[in-house]
């Protein structure tokens, strides 16, 4: 080949590769231009995907949970802001800043490390939670790489101890797990809003895109509760444990006209907002919770199947001669013969012959009857998680000794609540009300007739005679009211049986008796001492809390009051 052939070749060649290298860079820009601009292959969303993949984050923006009040409007359960600090183990293990920062958190270097390598493999680890503002931003205030910091609410409980087992408590997370918080969680979290945000390459948050989701703030929720009444049972409940030495107790009130539960104080308690020693036991509602058997306190509704059956009236003589009786193999004893007497005083002296003779003559159906009619064995229907609905038996056959103790309040198990809602029906005239632990309207309330106005009436003055002179609530009187009860000392039941040495003192009460609004329920579980009985243990309780609410609600005195009788309410009536 020639000189000039090779020298065209070469030309010609050269021509090639030059049209390849614009060729490629054409097809290269065509690319581009196909994904970034014109989208032809929807490159531009594929792109933007994986860039939003690797910049773009969303965060949840904690949302406040909704506040809880009493009827007035006190504050029981609110939200604080803090500050929760945490951190990438990826990014923190091994940093030579870790003593600074355990130094900072109150931790020991060594359970940082044991904590940053138990979550080696994950990009998320809390170091502390629930901070105040000032403390996390001291923490962040060092500018150690990986710590990073988010909003969030602690509950705060300002009556504490008072209100625990009531308003209950919630988790570290906000959610609630006891009380009230647990029964309305729904209603009171809210729902968190979301906001999107471009991080750098270190996880750092550069710029915020904006709020994707609104928060949703939690709804309030107003109870029924007074908190000055809370404080007065908690109050008296605490002292009447210590000057009884009893293990547990409860006191409710409620309000008989509404049904709404005024206060209601259990022991032992604790305080919601330091639960580092906080069992089960003092986190239990007790007044809704726990069942006993109550005792001489039905002897009440027993009277009400008497009057009931057309064969007695409250003034229909009964002969408790020689003062014991025989049922079967068990001999039920008076503590001393009180010969013959009325009806009324039955119910006054509560007398054990008494009422056996009136189980024996009209039989356990009426009295059965009575009970279930006055809402026992039926849950009372307050939401309250973990509320029990007692017991009250029924049986294809009765022994004649179980017909007897079912008409004294042995043998059926009952919440002081559920104790609190039967009395009231003697309170308000006859009338089964349902039951709220949150504050309603007059519009709302809802009830049932259960017993005849008149004969409501009746036992009124029957529970009057209880607190009178010779009847075994005398400790219960209030200087300056007319009140009534009833009270109850009942055995305690162990593996083999009841116990002589254990009991549960019970009072239930009213106030004023001649327009009764509040019923008060005192139960003292294991008092100590001699004065372990109904009368003696429970009754002065009524006495103080009854005279300090009425006080507190405005109710003007109807008797003059006797200065010593006052002292004595003051010193403690006895209890």
């Amino acid at each position: 080949m020639t000189k000039a052939a090779k020298t065209k070749v070469q030309h010609w060649r050269g021509h090639v590769v030059i049209a390849l290298l614009v060729m490629m860079f054409l097809a290269l820009v065509g690319r581009v231009l196909s994904l970034q601009v014109l989208d032809m292959g929807r490159g531009v969303e594929f792109l933007k995907k994986q860039g939003d993949m690797r910049m773009l984050r969303t965060a949840e923006l904690p949302a406040y949970r909704g506040l809880i009040t009493d009827r007035r409007g006190e504050p029981l359960a609110v939200s604080t802001p803090v500050i929760s600090l945490w951190a990438n183990p990826q990014v923190l293990t091994g940093s030579e800043r870790l003593p600074e920062l355990a130094d900072a958190l109150d931790v020991s270097v060594l359970e940082l490390e044991e904590r940053l390598a138990r979550y080696s493999g994950r990009q998320f680890m809390y170091l502390s939670r629930h901070l105040v503002p000032d403390r996390a931003r001291d923490v962040l205030a060092l500018n150690i790489r990986g710590v990073r910091a988010e909003r969030e609410y602690r509950r705060f409980y300002p009556a504490g101890e008072v209100a625990a087992q009531l308003v209950g408590m919630t988790n570290v997370d906000g959610g609630g797990v006891a009380g009230l918080e647990l029964a309305y969680d729904e209603w009171l979290r809210g729902h968190p809003g979301k906001k999107r945000y471009i991080k750098d390459l270190h996880g750092d948050a550069v710029r915020d895109i904006g709020v994707v989701e609104a928060v949703r703030p939690g709804r309030n929720l107003q109870l029924s509760i007074d908190l000055r009444l809370q404080y007065l049972l908690h109050r008296e409940l605490s002292r009447a444990v210590t000057v009884t030495g009893a293990e547990a107790g409860v006191i409710v009130t409620i309000d008989s006209r509404t049904g709404e539960v005024l206060a209601s104080a259990s022991y032992p308690d604790f305080n919601p907002n330091n639960r580092t020693t906080v069992t089960m036991s003092q986190t239990r509602n007790r007044a809704v919770t726990d069942v006993f058997e109550p005792g001489s306190t039905m002897k009440p509704f027993t009277l009400v199947a008497a009057l009931e059956s057309g064969r007695y009236e409250t003034t229909t003589m009964i002969d408790t001669s020689p003062g014991r009786i025989r049922v079967g193999r068990k001999v039920l004893p008076d503590p001393r013969n009180y010969g013959e007497i009325s009806l009324s005083q039955v119910v006054e002296k509560s007398s054990q012959v008494g009422i056996t003779k009136i189980a024996l003559d009209i039989g356990h159906e009426p009295i059965w009857d009575v009970f279930n009619r006055f809402g026992f064995g039926q849950s009372t229907a307050t939401g309250f998680p973990g509320e029990s609905s007692g017991l009250l038996p029924q049986r294809p056959r009765w022994r004649p000794i179980e017909e007897v103790t079912l008409a004294f309040g042995y043998g059926l198990t009952a919440t002081p609540l559920q104790l609190a809602r039967a009395y009231a029906v003697f309170a308000n005239g006859g009338m089964l009300l349902e039951l709220s632990l949150l504050h309603r309207e007059a519009a709302d309330l809802r009830s049932e007739r259960v017993v005849d106005a008149q004969m409501a009436a009746d036992v009124r003055e029957v529970l009057h005679a209880v607190t009178g002179d010779q009847g075994t609530a005398r400790k219960a009187r209030v200087p300056g009211y007319e009140v009534g009860g009833k009270t109850g000392t009942v055995h305690k039941v162990g593996a083999g049986g009841y116990l002589d040495d254990q009991y549960v003192a019970l009072f239930v009460g009213m106030a004023p008796i001649e327009d009764p609004r509040f019923v008060t329920v005192v139960v003292l579980d294991r008092p100590k001492g001699d004065n372990y009985g109904g009368g003696a243990a429970a009754a002065p309780v009524f006495a103080r809390v009854a005279a300090e609410t009425l006080r507190l609600m405005g109710v003007a005195p109807t008797l003059e009051t006797p200065s010593e009788m006052l002292a004595a309410t003051v010193a403690g009536g006895g209890a």
